[in-house]
């Protein structure tokens, strides 16, 4: 078929009405911003490479070609939804990515066609309902950016130097520090939907504390000297991005989620964590840890124990005591595509620390899959646990 830029922007207008209306049925189902925020970022993906590519290269475009460009378009809504942070989480995006091509196909070669008989000789052009579709389309647009800014949270900026804390943030808000911002003696999230951004922990019981909340957010966040944990969740629902923890040797753990089995799914991702006696603790958690560096652990690198369930993926742990990624006490672990090295045995002679890459215990399940363990014993499993690989 031979588009015009016309043509082409009216039947893709066309073609996310359907998605537009899922995305604003999730936002308020799931009482979150980022289905309306995905649906945005496909359409602008699609949009810019309908004029600044396909109108310019495909002076005819076979049905073949859908695929290929279907491919295209979600690696760039993929930069998009990356460069504008939006918190979407993988699986779902995908699949209403999917979803959303499938609709556009069905629309393309056989709904528009039937709704307008001359769409392919108007190259894709939609008459007096495609002019519609333009100046509808800006109209929406205004109203769910105007919503989102009414109804999100403040944004608080901390300024540069050193602010006693603990700071307590027991209301919906953002929280963003200038470089150079130092939060002494810990910060404490006992709000839903509370972002912390750019902000440095020194010290402090716990660096960062965030208790029975929904829709917390901890990006880009570095905890120092923290005397038990420097990110310690209880009874919450969290995502964390881009942190980096340094624990002092000692009782001490880096990330510690506990006791949110029921809550919806916790993120680690992309975060470094140095020293204390374990790195990324799961207790009763459904968690997905991904991405991750653990080091200079001194007990374990990666624990997902207490009944917990979840992905350990494409994470590195190196020069840790003990064994690297330990999954324990029936919970089901997904460790997949991570890389271990330099496990060392542990000089007390327990057989479960002997210098292991991964250990399933007391009645856990662990499905492994394409991970890289070097200078370790690959695997163990012990009190009936189990082991699965492909």
């Amino acid at each position: 078929m031979s588009y015009t830029l016309r043509g082409r922007i009216e039947s893709r207008l066309a073609a996310v009405l359907l998605p537009f209306l899922a995305a604003c049925v999730a936002t308020y189902v799931l009482g979150a911003w980022w289905p309306l925020e995905l649906m945005g970022a496909m359409l602008a993906a699609g949009l810019v490479l309908d004029v600044v590519v396909y109108d310019r290269v495909f002076a005819f475009q076979p049905g073949w070609l859908a695929l290929p460009l279907g491919a295209l378009e979600l690696g760039a809504t993929m930069v998009l939804v990356r460069w504008l942070d939006i918190a979407a989480p993988l699986k779902p995006a995908i699949w209403f990515f999917v979803a959303s091509w499938l609709v556009a196909q069905i629309l393309g070669h056989a709904g528009l066609p039937l709704l307008r008989l001359s769409y392919a000789e108007d190259g894709g052009e939609l008459g007096e309902a495609g002019l519609a579709l333009l100046l509808a389309a800006p109209l929406a647009a205004l109203i769910a950016v105007g919503t989102a800014s009414v109804t999100q949270p403040p944004t608080v900026y901390l300024s540069a130097g050193v602010h006693q804390g603990p700071l307590v943030l027991d209301h919906a808000l953002t929280l963003v520090g200038e470089p150079g911002t130092i939060v002494k003696g810990g910060i404490v999230v006992t709000a839903d939907d509370v972002t912390v951004r750019d902000v440095t922990v020194s010290g402090g019981r716990n660096g960062i504390t965030v208790e029975w909340a929904k829709g917390v957010k901890l990006k880009d966040v570095t905890v120092v000297g923290a005397e038990l944990d420097g990110i310690h969740v209880r009874r919450a629902a969290v995502s964390i991005s881009g942190c980096r923890i340094v624990s002092p040797p000692g009782y001490t753990q880096g990330i510690d989620l506990s006791f949110a089995g029921d809550l919806d799914m916790s993120m680690v991702e992309g975060c470094t964590v140095t020293g204390g006696q374990e790195g990324i603790v799961t207790n009763s958690v459904m968690a997905v840890i991904r991405d991750n560096h653990v080091t200079g652990t001194s007990l374990r690198g990666i624990t997902m124990t207490e009944m917990s369930m979840g992905e350990v993926e494409a994470n590195t742990i190196s020069d840790v005591l003990g064994l690297g990624i330990y999954c324990g006490d029936r919970s089901e672990c997904e460790i997949a595509d991570n890389t271990i090295l330099d496990v060392r045995p542990d000089p007390n002679g327990d057989p479960s620390r002997a210098g292991i890459g991964v250990v399933s215990f007391f009645g856990a399940h662990a499905e492994l899959e394409g991970n890289e363990i070097v200078g370790a014993r690959k695997s163990a499993t012990f009190a009936s646990a189990t082991i699965t690989k492909p």
